[in-house]
């Protein structure tokens, strides 16, 4: 799980940087299609560690 935290961190400075970036040329972020698939990324390892934490604390228990 370690792993997918690392790449669910570095996904997520990737999104921060387009952010950024669209917000300096004042482009809204819900018009750009790079932070939009960005986030999408970032949305699928968010729901991909909350699965592995609940299928760690069923075992647990």
């Amino acid at each position: 799980m370690s792993r997918l935290l690392d790449v669910l961190e570095e996904e997520r400075r990737k999104l921060n940087q387009l952010g950024e970036a669209s917000l300096k040329q004042a482009i809204p972020l819900w018009d750009n299609p790079e932070v939009q698939e960005q986030s999408r990324r970032v949305d699928e390892l968010v729901a991909r560690v909350g699965e592995m934490k609940a299928r760690h604390n069923r075992i647990v228990r």
